[in-house]
This record gives C-alpha cells, structure tokens and sequence, in this order.
C-alpha cells in the first residue's frame, strides 16, 4: 500500500517528487523543500493517503553533499495501516540556510520534534510558534550532531545561578559528585581527572 502512496504522489506533486526509493520495507520520497508543507499537507488529509500520525521527524548531516542536511519524517496512517517517509533537502554545503515550513499544525507531535533537530543540527522551521533549543542550554553556541562539530569544543559557562533564581536544588545529586557530569568548557581533561581521585 505504501507504493501505492508513491505512485500518488508522484501523480499529484510531479516534478516537485526528486526521487524514490525503498529499502528495508521502507518506501521514501524525496520532496522540493519548497513543497514540504503542501506534500505533508496532502499526505494527512487525502483519504488515500490518511497518515495521522507523525512518529518521527529528524534530520542527517551528509558534510560531503549540498543541499548539506536532510530533514526526515516517518508518517503512520492508524485507519490503513500503512507507512511512509519523507525527506527534504536544506542548508548550504557548510549547513548554514537550512529552513523548511513547519508541521506543527498538521501533527501535534512536530513541536517538540522540531525544536530538537533545530537544536542538534541548526534547521530553522518557519511558523514554529515556540521554536528554541530544547535538550541544550540557551547559551550553547553550535549544532552537536553536526559532523564537523567538535567534541573538545568549549562551551560559554553560565554564571553561577543560587537555588532560588533556578527555582530549584542546583546541588549534584547522587551518586555524581562535584566535578563529575558533563564536561562543556573544560579544557585540562587530565588535570580534572586526576582532581576526581
């Protein structure tokens, strides 16, 4: 059924519809970025069709290739028990530019889908109505799933905040002790080590 939906988009979408394939049982198309809300659209509210159900939305750094980054969503249809991907092309070859109409109103589930993978590899879905980082801090300066980002990169500490402007305990609680979590901002990895024995 899934190749059916294929076929239908193809049909209905032309030249807007870059490619196609499956793999694993997976049938994909690859949509114009510029069509990524009208496509999404379609796939939701045709009765053929019917996908309801948004189940994942991310994105994949390939640094080689330009268009740079891919978005991806995997559409479930609960009423026909059938699946399909979609994939959009976004970004520059240095990933900067990445931008696509956002699915939040088609798909509840979109809001806090895209604001990680705006978080984690930069893409920027206009119309988001809350669109901000959402597993890094504020002040993280970068994109981590990025292939190019560096693991040893430096992040800007946030000043030190008491329990009541963070509106709770800030203390590490058990079994981490003071110096232990995460790393961002220290640069003698070997002195900290040594401090933790």
């Amino acid at each position: 059924m899934s190749q059916a939906v294929i076929q239908l988009l193809r049909q209905k979408f032309g030249a807007a519809i870059v490619e196609t394939h499956a793999q694993f049982g997976d049938d994909t198309a690859v949509v114009e970025s510029s069509k990524w809300l009208e496509i999404a659209t379609f796939l939701k509210n045709d009765p053929a069709c019917a996908f309801e159900m948004l189940s994942d939305l991310s994105a994949v750094d390939y640094p080689e290739r330009t268009p740079r980054l891919e978005v991806v969503a995997h559409l479930y249809s609960l009423t026909k028990g059938h699946r399909v991907r979609i994939k959009t092309r976004v970004g520059d070859e240095e990933g900067e530019g990445a931008e696509i109409d956002t699915v939040v109103g088609l798909w509840g589930t979109a809001n806090w889908l895209e604001r990680e993978c705006f978080d984690m590899f930069g893409v920027n879905f206009r119309g988001h109505p809350d669109l901000r980082r959402i597993l890094m801090y504020p002040e993280f300066q970068g994109h981590p799933l990025r292939k190019d980002y560096p693991a040893e990169k430096a992040q800007p500490l946030v000043a030190y905040r008491t329990d009541e402007e963070a509106g709770m305990s800030i203390d590490k609680q058990a079994p981490f002790g003071p110096h232990e979590g995460m790393s961002f901002a220290r640069n003698d990895w070997t002195k900290r080590a040594e401090d933790a024995n």
